[in-house]
């Protein structure tokens, strides 16, 4: 049997300005030194981001993808999905491909959902009569009927979400391609994300999968792939890639400073560090009782000030798992700190007694409110890590930690 994808040596090349500009700002740049009569080159830096990647799939095959921020996942299946072209290499598809990425992707805004559904249907090479079939299908699971001859650009993301992903995987492509699907979108939603993935990989279609929550890797797919750095590191089981990834993660601490300046371009926000902090502001390392107080100080450049701009970090176990987000516009605009062009550092106090023990990732999160992402959860955003370890009760009777991700102490009162 032929693999139903072949990937050989794949690389993506980008360039950064020097100056840690934008690509787009190059032409911008070169043309004003013509009119200007300078002979200045603008000086860019390769990124590779992808680098000398090689794998093959096999019909039937779910393959989870897994790997830290930056690693080269989200690239590599905007290559297969040929969102973008590889600088080197080539790929062999031996079946129509499907794929779910951000938000969006594949839609036309001013299109209303129903006509979205035919569009996309048409783009995969399908009559009208073989959409028409899995129509009502497709509107049954998004749970758009309300809404279904309205603009996709009245849409919320949530809302993009289930109609995207219900028209990719009702519309039965031999390759299903997901990026990070369950990182949006309510409980619910998920739970039937899963469930249709698994009916999916059982019907024998394939599928690539990229997500940060290992606990859904391993429930869906069959055999996984490592990336680091845009190259591949290992091919094997999903148990063995993910003891190699997360032993391979030890190595993050409870300090991150940006010591690349070029990194998160954006007009409005460069986080400069995140760290993990006791109450005198010193730098935590090692293992907190959960009744010790910790808090979470981030600090960043505000290139442009932005009503909009909105900062906040993410709280998620090693397996991806998301506990909560908190931003800094959580309590009432009175409360908020005050950003203002420059520098500006904040720190956030987590409650003590709240997360059990064990290890998790405080991810930064910043983002133009409706907009778009600067430093997206689970994406792109810088980490630290923090550890848990005792002070989870004041009772002579229960010394051990408890179940569950949270170990709250809560006072009972006698009731007359």
């Amino acid at each position: 049997m032929k693999p139903i994808l072949e990937i050989n040596n794949i690389s993506k090349k980008y360039y950064i300005n020097d100056d840690g500009g934008a690509p787009y700002l190059s032409l911008r740049d070169t043309i004003s030194a013509y009119f200007k009569g300078s002979n200045k080159k603008v000086s860019k830096e390769e990124f590779w981001a992808l680098k000398d990647v090689s794998f093959t799939v096999n019909p039937g095959e779910s393959i989870g993808i897994i790997g830290r921020n930056g690693a080269g996942k989200s690239t590599l299946l905007k290559i297969l999905s040929k969102i973008t072209p590889p600088t080197n290499g080539k790929i062999l598809s031996r079946g129509r491909i499907a794929s779910l990425l951000e938000v969006g992707t594949g839609f036309h805004a001013e299109l209303t959902g129903r006509e979205n559904i035919f569009l996309n249907g048409s783009i995969l090479g399908l009559k009208k009569h073989e959409i028409l079939k899995q129509f009502d299908s497709i509107v049954e699971f998004s749970g758009i009927e309300k809404f279904l001859d309205t603009q996709l650009k009245h849409y919320s993301s949530g809302m993009q979400l289930r109609l995207a992903f219900a028209v990719a995987a009702h519309l039965e492509p031999e390759i299903l391609i997901i990026d990070e699907v369950l990182a949006v979108g309510d409980a619910t939603f998920q739970k039937k994300c899963m469930g249709k993935m698994g009916e999916v990989s059982k019907s024998g279609r394939t599928i690539l999968f990229v997500s940060h929550n290992l606990n859904a890797v391993e429930e869906i797919c069959n055999k996984a792939i490592l990336l680091q750095n845009g190259q591949l590191k290992a091919v094997d089981s999903v148990p063995n890639i993910v003891r190699n990834y997360l032993s391979n993660n030890e190595e993050i601490n409870s300090c991150w400073v940006n010591k690349d300046k070029k990194a998160f371009i954006n007009p409005y926000f460069t986080p400069t560090s995140i760290k993990i902090v006791d109450e005198d502001f010193q730098l935590i390392s090692g293992e907190v009782p959960a009744d010790k107080k910790v808090g979470v100080m981030i600090s960043g450049e505000v290139n442009e000030f932005n009503n909009l701009l909105t900062v906040g970090f993410c709280v998620t176990t090693l397996s991806g798992t998301v506990i909560y987000w908190a931003y800094q516009t959580d309590v009432a605009e009175e409360s908020w700190p005050k950003m203002q062009k420059g520098e500006n550092r904040f720190v956030a106090w987590l409650p003590t007694n709240f997360i059990n023990e064990g290890d998790y990732y405080i991810e930064l999160i910043a983002s133009i409110h409706f907009s778009h992402w600067i430093c997206e959860p689970q994406k792109n955003s810088p980490s630290v890590r923090l550890s848990i370890r005792g002070g989870l009760s004041k009772s002579p009777y229960w010394m051990m930690a408890r179940p569950g991700l949270m170990a709250p102490i809560i006072k009972f009162e006698s009731l007359p």
